[in-house]
């Protein structure tokens, strides 16, 4: 269906924006579909600008995935997103040590992501991303780098 097509591409979009903004290397953005996914964001492993806090910029990048199609669709799909969410739920038990507190820490997280996915150049990226994908289904890391400078540096 488009609509599922459209709205991975604005998941997998919001996964390579934020791994962009933490700092990490995107390899390859695709919405091609494989066993268990309806698309990937390839990160590079071990190309990583240093960061004050992985394991946030991880979980930020888990949940941009879920907060940009929600963004685009008005409602959160937890059950596309159902792997990302894992993730992240492991990630804040990890930092936490207890389940309460780790899910407020998703919370946290997820108010996180939202905000800077408001980001007028960071939200006009994710939108240039997206729309490659729908055209051509696979994009380079290259590539979703060059939109994201692209969009910062637009003048408002």
């Amino acid at each position: 269906m488009e609509t599922d097509r459209i709205l991975t591409a604005y998941h997998e979009a919001g996964h390579a924006v934020m791994a962009l903004l933490t700092g990490r290397s995107v390899k390859k953005v695709s919405i091609i579909p494989s066993q268990n996914r309806l698309g990937a964001c390839t990160i590079q492993k071990g190309r990583t600008r240093q960061v004050q806090d992985k394991l946030e910029a991880e979980i930020l990048i888990l949940l941009a995935g879920m907060a940009a199609e929600s963004r685009k669709s008005g409602r959160y799909n937890v059950q596309g997103a159902s792997q990302d969410l894992r993730g992240v739920e492991k990630l804040a038990l990890a930092r936490s040590g207890n389940p309460r507190q780790a899910q407020k820490l998703v919370h946290k997280m997820l108010d996180k992501t939202q905000h800077l996915l408001q980001n007028k150049a960071t939200w006009s990226a994710v939108k240039m991303i997206a729309s490659e994908l729908i055209e051509h289904e696979s994009i380079s890391g290259r590539a979703a780098k060059h939109h994201l400078t692209l969009a910062q540096n637009q003048k408002s």
